[in-house]
């Protein structure tokens, strides 16, 4: 019964040792091929990367907000046919018209009561004949969009990092506006940056043919257009040249329509472009925009930047479209994923940007492994002086600890931090902490004169309560680290809440197995403890 009980143990054991070390090996040897790539993944102060703190314009998104209810208003009320004037977003967030009479007035406060319960009067005044009346959102629902716009930019941003390739990247909300992102293993910090700031709106307009862009250029710009600009490159001397378009103001369609955003290269000059796909919506918006507007420029703007406008030589039906540029592989394949990833609800600026160097992390790792080794050969060197044979046992056990520890943080793809080699090096002296309390506990029923087996099942049986007990709050101290620390230090309570699980295991399990071969197969007649 025994023989088949320490068996099963023994198989356990062996499974759990494996297991960790199937794991641990490919982390060890990168070269080696391996049926798993699961590795540990270091963090951004082990080997280098970026540390942003960025902040959401959140007043941009009110401003943005402001400005499509004001355009929708006034295809309202000219559906409506209620008379007005010089309505437009002013002073960044108020809407401000002219409405001439009584009667255009009380239909006007109708509408705005019935269909836009967002929008209230500020202040209203007699000028020129008319009612002046300036509208502004109501704060409640500024704030809601204040909210949104952080929690739609944490989305996209996130959606982009992935899609860039970068693991492991901590992207989290502070405060009210802010959002931290670190980016370990990223060199390239300018391409990073401009991947995670571009805003990303795309829009299509029509271009302006009916007036003059030189009149427009001398500051007579018609009511319903505006004037954008885009840039061509010399495909010789690489020089810009900036270009001038007169835009319509009326967006007809936007990047929200879209559905998928490929790179591919053209046949005809071999550079890359941006082949865009819409869904099934804006399939239909495109074609019938494309066939209204037969030998018309239909100008394609991301940014405010306009990238091309080609003319329209027939319908366009299927949903594909494309931007074309000078652009080089590696910003298309980012234009690419902003555009997938969709655009940002308000433009983000960097408040604080570091990078830290690979060699600095290198240094780091160094010093890190130096002081594990350090601080387990002290620990081992301390264990068999003091308790000699069972001072062995618990190095074993201290050894398979630290090889469970790595071996789950690799099968988990954890990222390893510097406060995490810290929480290993903790985990070391706790480690044999429990054996510590295990051999007191035998010593002691040694000396009152049993034999060794009665000795170690009462030395066990003792300390068994306390290392639970011991272990258990210190457990629960890591998880409420973990759950409400942010970066290092929830790297600090991964590393130390997988070592206290460890440890429990390796000293109170691995370590009775080993005590229980030798008292009843090897029939030892002392414990040298």
């Amino acid at each position: 019964m025994f023989d088949k009980n320490i068996k099963v143990r023994v198989v356990i054991a062996l499974l759990v040792t494996i297991t960790a070390l199937f794991y641990l090996i490919p982390s060890l040897t990168p070269g080696l091929p391996f049926l798993t790539d699961k590795k540990i993944n270091l963090g951004l102060d082990l080997q280098g990367g970026m540390h942003l703190v960025l902040e959401v314009e959140t007043e941009k998104a009110v401003e943005s907000s402001v400005e499509r209810l004001s355009n929708d208003l006034k295809e309202t009320l000219m559906d409506k046919k209620v008379r007005f004037r010089h309505l437009r977003r002013t002073n960044g967030s108020i809407i401000s018209m002219d409405i001439p009479g009584g009667e255009n007035r009380n239909a006007f406060e109708k509408i705005l009561k019935d269909s836009y319960p967002n929008l209230e009067i500020e202040s209203s005044k007699a000028a020129d004949g008319s009612n002046r009346v300036y509208l502004k959102i109501k704060e409640k629902h500024a704030n809601y969009i204040k909210k949104f716009a952080v929690e739609q930019s944490l989305e996209t941003i996130r959606n982009r990092v992935d899609q860039f390739g970068v693991s492991e990247p901590e992207i989290i909300p502070q405060d009210n506006d802010r959002i931290l992102v670190q980016l370990p293993g990223i060199k390239d910090s300018v391409r990073a940056k401009n991947l995670i700031g571009k805003t990303a709106l795309l829009e299509f307009k029509l271009v302006d043919e009916e007036n003059s862009l030189g009149n427009a250029l001398k500051g007579n710009i018609p009511p319903e257009s505006a004037i954008a600009y885009g840039y061509r490159v010399d495909r010789e001397t690489g020089h810009r040249t900036k270009i001038p378009y007169l835009l319509k103001v009326k967006t007809l369609l936007t990047g929200e329509s879209l559905e998928d955003a490929r790179v591919k290269i053209s046949d005809r000059f071999g550079e890359p472009y941006v082949a865009l796909k819409f869904n099934s919506q804006g399939a239909k918006d495109f074609d019938r925009i494309t066939a209204k507007n037969v030998k018309k420029r239909l100008a394609i703007i991301l940014d405010d930047i306009v990238h091309s406008a080609p003319v329209i030589q027939e319908r366009i039906s299927g949903g594909e479209a494309q931007i074309t540029g000078s652009f080089t592989t590696e910003e298309a394949h980012d234009l690419a994923i902003v555009l997938r990833a969709g655009a940002l609800p308000a433009p983000v600026r960097i408040l604080e940007e570091r990078t830290v160097g690979p060699s600095l992390g290198q240094d780091s790792v160094d010093q890190g492994i130096l002081s594990i080794i350090v601080g387990g050969l002290l620990v081992i060197m301390f264990m068999v002086i003091y308790y000699r044979f069972s001072g062995t046992i618990a190095d074993i056990a201290l050894i398979l600890n630290i090889i469970i520890i790595m071996g789950t943080l690799a099968a988990f793809q954890a990222t390893l931090t510097l406060p995490g080699i810290a929480g290993i090096v903790l985990v070391i002296g706790m480690a044999v902490d429990a054996n510590v309390l295990i051999f007191e506990r035998i010593r002691e029923e040694l000396r009152t004169g049993k034999t060794p087996r009665a000795a170690v099942s009462g030395g066990y049986s003792k300390a068994f309560v306390t290392i639970i007990d011991a272990n258990i709050t210190t457990l629960i101290a890591a998880v409420v680290l973990f759950q409400f620390g942010t970066g290092p230090v929830k790297g600090f309570a991964v590393t130390l809440s997988i070592g206290i699980i460890a440890s429990m295991f390796t000293a109170i399990f691995v370590t009775r197995i080993i005590y229980d071969y030798f008292i009843w197969n090897k029939k030892i007649e002392r414990v040298s403890i």
